[in-house]
């Protein structure tokens, strides 16, 4: 992807998306809490998904 802004989106919504499903209960009672391992895979989510949309250095596909 050659759009850093849309880059950035997309991770922050990889990350969001993790914090989201992660911090879920058991229950429909129970409250929603996101513990440090949630927000460390949230974050390992974003930056791996920033990683793999950056454009390549050369112009020709991989082999």
């Amino acid at each position: 992807m050659k759009n850093r802004r849309f880059r950035i989106f997309v991770a922050v919504a990889a990350g969001l998306a993790v914090l989201y499903f992660g911090s879920g209960g058991d229950s429909a009672g129970q409250d929603r809490q996101i513990s440090n391992g949630v927000l460390i895979w949230a974050l390992i989510a974003a930056a791996a998904v920033y990683h793999l949309t950056r454009p390549s250095d050369s112009g020709t596909p991989v082999s």
